[in-house]
């Protein structure tokens, strides 16, 4: 984890290491080295706020 904390409004922790990325996430080139250490950040709090949902959607994603 890199040592941010995320929380869901009702105070539960998101632990982005224990939920598994999208297939989206795997394909993307910010997924492996993220040119700025903000899109980390960014991409977890996405992937927390469409927490299972049937279809993630993410408007920064970039082909590897």
């Amino acid at each position: 984890m890199n040592g941010w904390h995320y929380f869901f409004d009702d105070g539960t922790e998101f632990n982005p290491d224990l939920c598994p990325k999208p297939g989206l996430c795997l394909t993307c080139k910010k997924n492996e080295d993220p040119e700025d250490p903000e899109d980390e950040i960014l991409c977890n709090l996405n992937r927390m706020d469409q927490h299972g949902k049937k279809v993630f959607i993410c408007y920064a994603y970039e082909k590897k």
